[in-house]
C-alpha cells in the first residue's frame, strides 16, 4: 500500500519541517509515503473563508485519483486511540487498499465537494490545531500506528 499526506500550505516553522522529516524518514522504513504540498491561494485577502475552501478544495480534488482512499483530517472525523488507528490502517492494508491519501486542509476546513469526495474522516483530537502543526502531529501518530503492527516498542501498552 502506497500512503500520502495531502496539505494545503507551506510551513512557516522549522522546527515542523525538521520533526516531519524525522518522521516521513520513519515511516518510509516501513512502507512507501510521499506528501504534496498545494501552495496556499495568494491574494485571499478579498476573499470569504468560504470562497477559500472552494477555491483549495478544487486544488485538492485535481490531486485526487478516483481509485484513491481518502481520509480528511478534521475535527469532526472518528476519533481512535493509538492502538484503534494502528488497526484501521492494518484493516486497510488487508482490503487492498492501494494508495491511502490522508488529506489536511488550509486554514478554514475543507469545502463541500472535498468531503463528499471523502471516504473518511479523521480527527486527531477534540481539540483544534493549525493546519501547520498538525503535519507532524499525525506524522508521528502514523509512525507510532507501524510501530504497534510491527510490535516494535515504540508505543508503550
Amino acid at each position: 500500500m502506497k500512503t500520502k499526506l495531502l496539505m494545503i500550505g507551506k510551513t512557516r516553522e522549522s522546527f515542523i519541517e525538521t520533526g516531519y522529516g524525522l518522521y516521513k524518514n520513519r515511516i518510509n522504513h516501513y512502507l512507501p509515503f510521499e506528501d504534496q504540498t498545494i501552495s496556499g491561494l495568494k491574494k485571499n485577502k478579498s476573499l470569504s473563508p468560504s470562497e477559500i475552501k472552494t477555491l483549495e478544495g478544487e486544488l485538492i480534488l485535481k490531486s485526487l485519483k478516483n481509485q484513491d482512499t481518502v481520509i480528511l483530517l478534521d475535527e469532526k472525523g472518528k476519533s481512535y486511540n493509538s492502538t484503534e488507528f494502528a488497526g484501521f490502517i492494518q484493516n486497510k492494508m488487508n482490503l487492498g487498499t492501494r494508495q491511502l491519501i490522508f488529506v489536511i486542509g488550509g486554514a478554514y476546513g475543507f469545502s463541500p465537494n472535498v468531503y463528499q469526495r471523502a471516504d473518511h474522516q479523521l480527527s486527531l483530537s477534540k481539540m483544534t490545531f493549525s493546519h501547520q502543526i498538525i503535519r507532524l502531529i499525525f506524522m508521528e501518530q502514523f509512525y507510532r500506528a507501524m510501530t504497534i503492527l510491527r510490535s516494535e516498542p515504540y508505543h508503550n501498552r
